[in-house]
């Protein structure tokens, strides 16, 4: 007995030694203990799911009518695989590389403060959008229901939304059911929760976007809504066009979010890393793609084919989409399956951006899934019903600060914090990484790297450049000095 009792705390000293003795073997003890997607598929779905969200669906095809049209998306698609492209394979790798979300991926690579610095803004960002993004998705939930209702001419009628958004109940409980909603998926786990669910809704997206290109394209004047979306027409060209193009790409791709960062390190060493971009590059472009035929023909046929009509943001989807609807055929009918459509796509957004929060606590604070879930839930309902009452009953206290707290909370992430973060990940990459171990880690158990070329160029010259212009055209288009 004696000897067993000896043996026993021989080994449980030995293991002590193992997990302490040197920075390497910690660092294979957390890997052998991170969450992983169970492969490709699942990666591909969950990065997809984060890509594909609202911004595709009220951002894209005002921009699209605004700039152009044909030539907004030849512009958008080339920028989408060369500026879009290098930034996915920079941050999955940096992800997959470090096994660590942004700080602790920042981190490895030195101790200086701009490294820090960039870890943790690449980390708060999605713990600030989430909550305001929930409320949006609450929004929707409440669309949603009252189509269900058979609601359909109430929803179209001037001055719905803005008295609904002043309800604070109504938009307050609709906001915290969607937010639930999303903590019991990230509750479950990267497998069971995050990639279970983007394996279902994503499919589900893909569908109703064919029934709902097939129903827009086919409405009498649609056509010339379709040519125009379609076409590629150089007259309508212009430098605006490009900025437009370039940030819409941006934010659509989740680029400087972090959430590419956190799923890179769930990702195993034999998926391939430029295999996988590339079928997130085909599906958040094709879903872009079909978000414009659902919507620019429709209205084309709704005002007669006056691009003027499409509006930036929640006003296109809850106030102009429920007049159209309204005055087409099978209008509740289309108006379900479309709000099904956008839940799916703001679900599988929020999900991505709760789990890269998730991911940044139990890293750093070496928290259980359950403790960080509830933590980043609380900071969710508490800076989300900021932006949820902020039409209402504090409405009084956001003029303040000269915009809704929604708004407020958008123009800090989107316009400021994403494109420096940009700027950080592409600077960590090109002066402190070095594009050679992107490369090695890319090519990791027999994968490829075709664009490798344009890769180490656009992370090294024109990716930092282009995230600045996206920087102070986001700044000076928030402060008027020009119109996006």
């Amino acid at each position: 007995m004696v000897l067993s009792y000896e043996r026993k705390l021989r080994r449980h000293k030995e293991y002590k030694k193992q997990i302490c003795d040197g920075k390497g073997r910690i660092m294979e003890k957390h890997k052998h203990e991170r969450s992983t997607f169970s492969g490709k598929i699942g990666f591909v779905l969950s990065a997809a799911g984060a890509s594909v969200g609202l911004g595709n669906i009220w951002r894209f095809p005002y921009l699209a009518a605004k700039y152009g049209g044909g030539i907004f998306l030849l512009i958008y698609i080339i920028l989408a695989l060369t500026f879009g492209y290098s930034m996915i394979v920079a941050e999955t790798a940096l992800g997959r590389m470090t096994k660590k979300s942004p700080v602790g991926a920042f981190g490895t690579f030195g101790k200086s403060k701009w490294l820090s610095l960039g870890g943790w803004i690449n980390a708060i960002i999605p713990v600030l959008i989430v909550p305001y993004y929930s409320v949006i998705g609450g929004w929707v939930i409440k669309y949603l229901v009252e189509y269900v209702k058979g609601g359909s001419q109430i929803l179209a009628e001037d001055g719905y939304f803005s008295a609904f958004i002043a309800d604070g109940f109504s938009t307050e409980t609709c906001f915290l059911f969607f937010t639930l909603l999303t903590l019991v998926i990230i509750y479950a786990g990267v497998q069971n929760g995050v990639e279970r669910v983007s394996k279902l809704m994503m499919p589900i997206l893909v569908f109703l976007s064919v029934v709902i290109v097939i129903y827009s394209v086919t409405r009498p004047g649609a056509l010339e809504g379709v040519k125009y979306f379609l076409i590629p027409n150089i007259k309508n060209f212009s430098w605006m066009t490009v900025v437009a193009a370039m940030g819409q790409m941006f934010y659509s791709l989740s680029i400087a979010m972090g959430i590419l960062v956190t799923f890179g390190s769930y990702m195993k060493k034999d998926v391939s890393i430029e295999g996988s971009t590339q079928n997130v590059e085909i599906f958040d472009t094709a879903i872009a793609m079909m978000a414009g035929l659902m919507i620019i023909p429709a209205v084309f046929a709704f005002s007669g084919g006056n691009p003027d009509t499409l509006q930036a943001g929640p006003a296109l989807m809850f106030i102009t989409i429920p007049k159209v609807f309204a005055s087409m055929g099978f209008g509740t009918l289309v108006g379900i399956l479309f709000f099904v459509l956008v839940l799916c796509a703001a679900l599988t957004s929020s999900i991505a951006l709760t789990e890269s929060a998730v991911s940044t606590f139990q890293d750093e604070l070496k928290w259980g899934r359950k403790k960080a879930t509830v933590f980043v839930g609380i900071i969710m309902v508490v800076l989300g019903s900021l932006s949820s009452l902020g039409y209402g009953p504090l409405a009084c206290v956001s003029r303040f600060i000269g915009m809704q707290f929604l708004d407020f909370f958008d123009f800090l992430t989107n316009s400021v914090m994403m494109p420096i973060a940009a700027i950080a990940t592409c600077l960590l990459i090109s002066r402190v990484v070095g594009t050679k171990k992107i490369e090695e880690e890319v090519l990791q158990e027999g994968g490829t790297f075709r664009r490798k070329r344009i890769f180490n160029f656009m992370i090294q010259y024109l990716c930092p450049i282009f995230a600045a212009i996206i920087l102070f055209s986001s700044v000076a288009n928030a402060f008027g000095w020009i119109s996006m």
